[in-house]
């Protein structure tokens, strides 16, 4: 296996075959797969490829300054480099750690405008220089998000394929429970996925040792290059802060609320100090924040408290990877993942949903005698979700959707170690089966629609 087919692959393809494709910006956490992806798409692609990095290429950093005129940056960079060959519909530009060069982003506007020469930044656009970033190209660029691998990318690189793939959305969509070796068989691959996370350079390790050697020490390296970062990218803001915010997260993960609690991560801090902090990790990429909801009702958007919320690691094998040796070892050798209050199964379902496009909410009333981990919904209504560590009662489900004066909610969806089922009032399914919740929703809405008429 010479590398891990991603989603973005097909992302990629179908921004070539746009005739009137803009400037494409892929921006992302760090060492998502950024650069390969781009790379393994340029080499199919096109016949020349200009790579800049401007990270550790810092001589090109000025190939902007005599004006951003197409021919005029292209003629700087054969000057630093006269072997590169610039052919108009055949080469690629690819501009690598865009973050460190604020004015390439301005040049965007000329080659869309030129259109001899495709144009693809990548970056993690962390802290400030993502706000100076998105002013100085807006209307000029395409942008997608690339997270870490999601749970199919995951299958995908444990050899299952697309038709196996869908013979699992089959059961969940006509709610036919799984065989005991399917289901056995998927939660073991879940398992793996859960202690690894989805970051390329750990599953690619995994799945060519076909163990776990090396992959704690890779999980603690990323989380101290996070760190290293941090204190180069957060400008503008107190770093002291952005880094206490970030060490903070396992401990409140480990609490039975998991609420974010500023005035714990360091005496005398405040919300509002702290705001900031949060907003930089999460537009890094490193975090997802969940919101608690005012109320349980529609629209999801505004409808939330901004200073009540969790802090989830954006990608689960780094909220392992944080762990001490202790809680590493019952998950590793004893397959204990509820360890950890259950914080790990809620991250995990937390990081599926965002990449299905999902934002995070939740709520939990004053008395805290209500409460539902995840919100999503669907074209007509509010669908809460509970996700389960074991397998206990589900008294706020049960609450909220039979309750009149919820009237967004029709219906639920319960994740646990459980086969699929329907009671009449939410859906059980198994954990690993979030990365189709998306589809199963929307197709679920056109079918209610059809019935309907």
């Amino acid at each position: 296996m010479e590398r891990l087919a991603r989603k973005i692959d097909l992302r990629l393809s179908e921004w070539k075959e746009n005739p009137d494709r803009y400037p494409l910006i892929i921006k992302g956490a760090r060492q998502i797969g950024k650069t390969e992806a781009i790379r393994h798409f340029a080499k199919q692609n096109y016949r020349f490829v200009v790579e800049i990095n401007f990270a550790l290429q810092k001589q090109y950093k000025d190939i902007f300054d005599d004006g951003f005129e197409v021919d005029t940056i292209l003629k700087n960079i054969s000057l630093k480099n006269p072997s590169l060959e610039f052919v108009p519909g055949e080469t690629l530009l690819f501009f690598d750690e865009l973050q460190d060069c604020v004015n390439c982003a301005t040049s965007l506007k000329s080659f869309r405008e030129n259109g001899r020469y495709d144009v693809i930044c990548s970056g993690s656009l962390m802290g400030i220089n993502y706000r100076e970033i998105e002013s100085n190209s807006v209307g000029n660029k395409e942008d997608i998000i690339m997270y870490s691998l999601d749970f199919e990318e995951y299958l995908w690189a444990k050899g299952y394929t697309g038709p196996q793939i869908e013979s699992l959305y089959e059961h969940m969509h006509s709610l036919e429970p799984l065989s005991r070796v399917e289901y056995e068989v998927i939660l073991e691959n879940f398992r793996e996925y859960m202690v690894l996370g989805g970051m390329p350079a750990i599953v690619f390790s995994f799945v060519s040792k076909k163990n776990y050697s090396g992959t704690l020490k890779m999980q603690q390296q990323i989380l101290l290059d996070y760190e290293e970062d941090i204190t180069k990218y957060a400008e503008g803001f107190d770093k002291a802060k952005v880094l206490n915010t970030y060490r903070k997260i396992p401990a409140f993960l480990g609490k039975d609320n998991k609420k974010f609690q500023i005035s714990k991560v360091a005496k005398g801090a405040r919300n509002r100090d702290y705001i900031g902090a949060i907003d930089w990790l999460a537009n890094a990429g490193i975090v997802n924040v969940c919101y608690c909801m005012e109320q349980p009702e529609l629209p999801l958007k505004g409808n939330y408290l901004p200073d009540h919320y969790k802090v989830y690691f954006a990608d689960t094998g780094l909220l392992v990877g944080s762990l001490d040796e202790e809680a590493q070892e019952d998950l590793r050798y004893n397959k204990n993942f509820n360890t950890y209050k259950g914080a790990i199964y809620e991250n995990v379902v937390g990081d599926m949903l965002v990449k299905q496009g999902y934002s995070l909410f939740f709520y939990r009333n004053e008395k805290g005698t209500l409460e539902i981990d995840f919100f999503v919904r669907d074209a007509n209504s509010l669908v809460p979700i509970e996700v389960k560590a074991g397998d206990s009662a589900t008294a706020s489900l049960n609450n909220l959707i039979k309750k009149e004066k919820y009237a967004d909610i029709k219906y639920g969806v319960k994740l646990a170690d459980r086969n699929i089922g329907f009671n009449g009032l939410f859906y059980t399914f198994p954990y690993f089966f979030t990365f189709l919740l998306k589809r199963f929703l929307r197709e679920k809405t056109e079918q209610d629609k059809n019935v309907a008429h």
